[in-house]
């Protein structure tokens, strides 16, 4: 059997070059398309794309209800399933209109790659997610060593990820030129940082409490008095490898001038933490859940929560509240059952709802696509 379809190998080029120059795509929503169109072609013996029916995405789906994750070996989850066929439909729909394939291609076969509407809504069900709280947190941080220059950057970044909610890919490019300590701010530039979507925006520093602030204010006065580092270098610098007292290869210090070239590293940091603190595995991005619950019990006014979402790089509110703000279930049970409890319960409710707040999610709502968030 064939394993490889040179002129599907060209097509598949130009629609990657679509998605990156004419849709904005990322670099990992490309890859994942890849991953879909990859599979097709394994399942369909590498068939030339102009031979595409109807009955090859049938076949296809039937295929992916027996197909096992690598990772687990259990069915795929109905979210991947989803994914891919979204994928997959998306460039069929595509491949029809492009010259060679309008004559043999239907818009119509491109449909079949679907799912029924059982799975697609258990495949979009929103979850709750696992994050630590506030209090966590700082004991993670708390029981960090700080005895070398490493142990010092992996106690910062700790403590920075607390600070900013900034995500991996923003910790791992940030510089010394853009953390003002006297305004208690970082500005994640999307010419340096490698933010979401590439936005720019400024974010000042949470009040979560602790000393994180002072770890943080240490850390960047160690780089720039006790190692001599300037603006352009990095603000979590990599580990220097060379050789050890043993003659092997270990960790020796720290490598100037050069950022890490993804985040990797920044989550086995976060890993060993957690687990030294005797707690379980939070990514660095859980803690953006860790600050949208502190948000929630420390904003008392519609303004006041805007910022805040503002700076965890939002531009709309309804997304910290629909992508973060899920109420935890232990949580959400307090809440019900402390709603009833006692006389005039309902009155006292009614009366601490604010009417602006009321209204300005109404309106957020109204404004919203009928199939949901954008």
């Amino acid at each position: 059997m064939a394993k490889h379809n040179a002129a599907n190998a060209r097509i598949k080029r130009e629609y990657f070059n679509y998605l990156k120059e004419a849709q904005r795509r990322d670099e990992g929503s490309i890859d994942a398309v890849a991953k879909a169109l990859a599979r097709f072609e394994e399942a369909n013996g590498h068939k030339d794309f102009k031979t595409f029916h109807r009955a090859q995405a049938v076949a296809f789906k039937h295929r992916l209800d027996k197909q096992p994750a690598v990772r687990t070996g259990k069915p795929l989850s109905r979210a991947t399933v989803n994914s891919t066929l979204s994928a997959l439909r998306a460039f069929f729909v595509w491949l029809a209109g492009q010259p060679g394939y309008k004559s043999r291609l239907s818009y119509a076969d491109a449909d079949y790659f679907n799912l029924a509407e059982k799975d697609v809504r258990i495949a979009k069900a929103a979850r709750h997610k696992a994050f630590p709280s506030l209090e966590q947190v700082h004991h993670v941080i708390a029981a960090m060593p700080a005895g070398s220059a490493i142990e010092l950057r992996n106690r910062a970044l700790v403590a920075f990820a607390l600070l900013t909610g900034a995500r991996d890919g923003a910790l791992a490019s940030f510089r010394l030129k853009h953390v003002d300590l006297v305004q208690g701010r970082v500005d994640q530039d999307a010419r340096d940082v490698q933010t979401k979507a590439s936005k720019t925006f400024a974010t000042w520093f949470f009040p979560v409490g602790g000393e994180a602030v002072q770890i943080v204010r240490d850390w960047c006065q160690y780089l720039r008095h006790t190692m001599l580092w300037s603006d352009e270098d990095p603000l979590f610098p990599p580990t220097q490898i060379g050789l050890g007292e043993d003659g092997g290869f270990a960790p020796i210090g720290l490598r100037r001038a050069e950022c890490w070239h993804g985040a990797g590293p920044i989550r086995e940091i976060f890993r060993k933490a957690f687990e030294a603190a005797d707690l379980p595995y939070f990514n660095p991005h859980s803690l953006r859940d860790t600050l949208v619950q502190l948000g929630e019990q420390v904003c008392t006014t519609p303004e006041q929560f805007k910022a805040w979402s503002q700076n965890l790089g939002h531009e709309r509110v309804m997304t910290t509240l629909t992508s973060y703000g899920t109420v935890a279930p232990h949580r959400q049970a307090e809440l019900i059952r402390g709603m009833g409890a006692g006389k005039g319960a309902a009155g006292r409710l009614a009366a601490s709802i604010d009417p602006a707040l009321v209204a300005q999610v109404l309106a957020a709502m109204q404004s919203l696509p009928r199939d949901g968030l954008t």
